[in-house]
């Protein structure tokens, strides 16, 4: 018997399952990385070395392109506080309209904004008042998401009214009294809202704000602090966040003071394998902080590419072969594509916040003669950049399609705040220039170059050379042909007379 078992059990004898060469490793293979090497399967060290450095250098990549807007909102508290603006009470206003001076993500000239920062972990729930004829304003979280809207989108309609904000996990009464309660994600929260210009001038929205608007703790309803506002109005202020190692260092900074629950756990497993974790300090060795130094430049790259190079084509607002762009790619606040089914589109979320600030679904909502749309160009009609030092044209066909009016701002391309030149506020518009020239079938040309056209200047728009730019043009109470299409700007045009104008040094 145990003869003829063992015989059985020999090798000669034993069928052995066919193994796929699909689901085996192969002794070597040419990557980016160069080579790596295996025996029967093992990876040798060089090997080892090269794909965890590859990992932790991926994991900082997308933990910059994943958290922009976390790292874009940090910056924004610090701006407000390097500025005073450290408590709800303290409002920060640009009573005499924003310029170049304040570095804010392609922000306007045409509205008076007002901010402030809340602190929900120290002063509990919030209050807001919002006065009569505000115009649109918002709140978000620390990580850009929506949380309410207030003034003419908003629950008020215009009318004013009180908002109240909880903050994360509040278990208490809600009171009574009219409040419009929103709870929001987190402690942080950016408090920001517009006000329209009347006859050009933005004093009758300014008056407003500083008398009006009201933000204060629920638990000093009986006694609220005084309102102190910072007229940032030709001021210096930065708030836009790092694209170095510094971008880490407010990411962290975040993580250290929210609450766990700030983000879902697969973001917060990718910054704790690269070191960022709540309750404990982060200090990268060498080694990883040269990767997260390279991990952020190449998330940077990225971030630049889709923003200024976008290969998806649902970013172009009109034809294939146009230049102009929309912001919001996919017509959904929270980037969902066919609402959740096919996931978040990541990259069109991570463009939006490398260019701009403010997260409201009432900015991508068809509201025909309200509201507000926007479209951004970064190359002329032959599809090459906008460079400062050579001249330009666009033309607004006759009859732009507004209630209320339109603008057009310049930006740079590294800070996409506002482009720098000695006109501090790089921008036209419909009531503020009157003095604005238009052609003969109502149309009207604008132009950008280092030094004005001849006879141009009331229609010109200072450039620099040695800086690229790019331009958005803004519809306030957007009409119907705005949103058919049937009218439509022209592309940028570069003018062939002053190709060979010397620029000025």
């Amino acid at each position: 018997f145990w003869p003829r078992l063992r015989a059985l059990w020999s090798s000669e004898n034993m069928s052995f399952a066919k193994v796929p060469e699909g689901i085996t490793t192969k002794d070597e293979y040419d990557t980016c990385l160069g080579k790596l090497k295996f025996q029967d399967g093992l990876p040798d060290e060089p090997t080892v070395q090269k794909v965890y450095d590859n990992l932790d250098r991926s994991r900082a990549m997308h933990a910059f392109l994943d958290l922009i807007p976390l790292a874009s909102m940090e910056a924004m508290r610090a701006g407000f506080a390097s500025i005073g603006c450290d408590a709800c009470h303290k409002a920060c206003v640009f009573g005499s309209l924003m310029d170049s001076r304040s570095l804010w993500l392609t922000a306007n000239t045409d509205t008076v904004y007002v901010g402030a920062m809340l602190d929900l972990q120290r002063d509990g729930p919030t209050v807001i008042e919002v006065p009569p004829s505000a115009g649109p304003g918002m709140v978000n979280d620390a990580y850009f998401r929506y949380v309410t809207d207030m003034g003419k989108p908003g629950p008020d309609r215009g009318a004013g009214g009180k908002y109240l904000v909880l903050p994360p996990g509040h278990k208490g009464e809600v009171p009574g009294g009219g409040y419009h309660v929103s709870q929001s994600p987190s402690y942080t929260n950016w408090v920001i809202l517009r006000g329209f210009l009347q006859n050009g001038s933005p004093d009758a929205a300014a008056k407003m704000w500083k008398e009006g608007l009201k933000i204060y703790p629920l638990s000093t309803t009986s006694g609220p602090p005084k309102m102190e506002f910072f007229d940032m109005s030709g001021k210096e202020m930065n708030t836009i966040h790092s694209n170095d190692f510094g971008f880490f260092l407010e990411v962290n900074a975040v993580i250290q003071r929210e609450h766990v629950d700030l983000l879902d756990p697969e973001l917060l497993g990718n910054l704790s394998a690269i070191g960022i974790r709540k309750g404990q300090p982060f200090q990268p060795d060498a080694r990883m902080k040269a990767l997260l130094e390279e991990g952020v430049a190449l998330g940077n790259a990225t971030a630049r590419a889709l923003c200024f190079a976008p290969r998806d084509e649902s970013t172009k607002f009109y034809s294939k072969d146009s230049e102009w762009t929309t912001p919001f790619v996919g017509g959904d606040h929270e980037w969902l594509i066919d609402k959740g089914a096919g996931g978040r589109n990541m990259d069109a979320r991570t463009r939006f916040f490398y260019l701009a600030t403010a997260n409201t679904p009432a900015m991508i909502m068809k509201i025909v003669g309200g509201g507000s749309q926007y479209i951004l160009s970064f190359r002329d009609e032959k599809h090459e950049y906008l460079d400062g030092s050579k001249c330009y044209s666009l033309t607004l066909p006759a009859n732009v399609p507004v209630k209320d009016f339109w603008s057009l701002v310049l930006y740079d391309a590294q800070h996409r705040s506002m482009l720098q030149t000695p006109q501090i506020s790089p921008g036209r518009n419909s009531v503020r220039h009157p003095d604005m020239k238009f052609n003969s079938d109502g149309s009207i040309t604008l132009w950008f170059s280092p030094t004005a056209p001849n006879g141009k200047e009331s229609n010109w728009l200072q450039t620099t050379a040695g800086k690229t730019w790019f331009v958005c043009l803004r519809l306030y109470g957007p009409l119907e042909p705005w949103f058919n299409h049937s009218w439509r700007p022209s592309e940028i045009k570069e003018e062939e007379a002053d190709r060979k104008r010397k620029a000025p040094p």
